[in-house]
């Protein structure tokens, strides 16, 4: 994968990085980030894997690559693989990485790693799941299901329920309906933006239906979030990526739309 149209920012290190000359932290909100299109460690890098340009996410620093560009109405494809390795402070967690789309204002705006955006969840076990990410928010057709290990509520995406709003700060997560995504070998991934709709796609299964995407502003106040950056999570996991693709689109391919009907 070529980096060219893509900018990197590296957030602050964890204590156990071996780095000098950088104000350490827990990993995500302490400390200071190394910033935009500063990787001495190479977070990321552009590998060749089997004869193919891959992307490199060695995960040892939380961050994230993004694209120059913004993106409206548009088709992401891209394939993934998890590495070997894991760093604090996910250590002895799912190998974790993802998708944030819509990624809008500064760098860095959440944990000092990411951008205000939507997130399409890219975890061992949990591949599609929906996060809001610094005040972000959506309403999806879910059920709960009561979690008696915490005070927070399990919501999970199901096409035949009523809808609920999932907000930051709030109820800011909402599961996939099924487990689609490989421990092992490349997944494929799609992500389909149309409107202020988002489609997570796993292993070409849909795992959840994003809509009414927004923003908040520091009033409180919604507005549509349809466009924005992409951005591709470094999150304490070695991770590989390739195959990225974005293509402009205008209704979803009969290939997914004939699984709502």
């Amino acid at each position: 994968m070529e980096l060219s149209q893509w900018d990197e920012f590296v957030g602050a290190p964890h204590y156990s990085v071996a780095i000098e000359g950088y104000d350490k932290g827990n990993g995500m909100e302490e400390g200071t980030p190394l910033g935009l299109n500063n990787d001495p460690l190479n977070v990321f890098s552009a590998i060749e894997m089997d004869g193919e340009p891959v992307l490199k996410v060695s995960g040892e620093i939380y961050g994230a690559v993004t694209t120059k560009k913004e993106y409206e109405n548009y088709h992401l494809s891209l394939m993934f693989k998890w590495g070997d390795k894991k760093y604090a402070p996910r250590l002895g967690k799912p190998m974790d990485s993802g998708i944030l789309y819509h990624a809008i204002g500064e760098q860095g705006a959440f944990w000092n790693c990411w951008m205000q955006s939507q997130e399409f969840q890219i975890q061992e076990e949990d591949c599609g799941d929906y996060y809001t990410i610094a005040g972000t928010g959506a309403d999806i057709k879910a059920i709960k299901k009561e979690n008696p290990d915490s005070a927070w509520d399990i919501f999970i995406y199901n096409p035949n329920s009523a809808y609920k709003q999932f907000k930051t700060g709030e109820d800011g997560r909402c599961r996939k309906n099924a487990n689609y995504g490989k421990l092992e070998g490349w997944n494929q991934i799609d992500l389909v933006c149309i409107g202020d709709k988002a489609y997570h796609i796993v292993n070409g299964k849909i795992a959840i239906v994003v809509e009414k995407s927004v923003t908040y502003n520091e009033k409180d106040i919604a507005k549509p979030l349809t466009k924005g950056k992409i951005q591709l999570q470094s999150e304490g996991a070695e991770v590989y990526y390739k195959d990225v693709k974005i293509r402009s689109i205008s209704e979803l391919p009969s290939e997914f739309a004939n699984q709502l009907k």
